[in-house]
C-alpha cells in the first residue's frame, strides 16, 4: 500500500522550488543604465535615498557575516560542504542584489568581510543547526526592514527574506541527515 500526503521528500522539493523562484525573481539585474526610467515614489512608505543605502548595506553586511560562517562550516565538517554549497552560492547572489548602487565615478567599496564571532561548533549537526538559526534571524531582520523600506526595496528584501527561510528550513532537514 503506498504512502499518501507530504513527504519529507515532497516537501523538500517543494521548498526548493520556491528557493529557486525568489532567487531568480528577487536576484535579478536591475535596468540602471539601460534608459529606463524609475518612477517617483511619493508618501509615508517611500524613504530617503539615505535611508535606503542604510538599510542595504546593513542587509549585505550581515549576508557577509553568514557567508563567512557558511565558509567556516564547511572548512570544520567538510562532510557538510557539498550541501551548503547551493545555499552558500544563493547567500552571495543576495548580497550582489541588494548592494546599494554605486554613484558614476565612486570607488568601488571592496572592504574585507567582518570576521563571524564564536567558534564553529564541533559537530556537524549543530554546525548546521547554528546556521539554521543564522538564516532565520536574516529572514526575521529582512521581514522587519520591509516596514522602512521604499517599494522595489521591499519586493526585494520580501523575496530574500523567503529564500532565507526557506534555506532555515533546508538547513534544518540537512541536520537531520548529517551524521553525529
Amino acid at each position: 500500500m503506498r504512502r499518501t500526503g507530504t513527504t519529507r521528500r515532497g516537501a523538500l522539493t517543494a521548498t526548493g522550488a520556491l528557493a529557486l523562484g525568489a532567487v531568480l525573481t528577487g536576484c535579478g539585474g536591475d535596468d540602471d543604465g539601460a534608459g529606463v526610467k524609475k518612477p517617483a515614489h511619493s508618501g509615508a512608505r517611500a524613504t530617503s535615498a539615505k535611508a535606503e543605502k542604510a538599510l542595504r548595506e546593513k542587509a549585505v553586511r550581515d549576508g557577509a557575516l553568514l557567508l563567512a560562517r557558511y565558509d567556516l562550516v564547511a572548512v570544520a565538517h567538510p562532510a557538510a560542504a557539498a550541501g551548503l554549497e547551493p545555499l552558500r552560492a544563493a547567500v552571495a547572489e543576495h548580497g550582489k542584489a541588494l548592494a546599494p548602487p554605486r554613484a558614476k565615478g565612486e570607488p568601488k567599496g571592496d572592504k574585507a568581510p567582518p570576521a563571524p564571532a564564536g567558534p564553529v561548533p564541533a559537530g556537524p549537526k549543530a554546525a548546521v543547526r547554528e546556521l539554521a538559526a543564522a538564516e532565520r534571524r536574516r529572514a526575521d531582520a529582512h521581514t522587519e526592514a520591509l516596514l522602512s523600506a521604499g517599494p522595489e526595496l521591499a519586493r526585494l528584501l520580501a523575496s530574500v527574506a523567503a529564500a532565507a527561510a526557506a534555506h532555515a528550513y533546508l538547513l534544518t532537514e540537512l541536520a537531520e541527515e548529517t551524521a553525529v
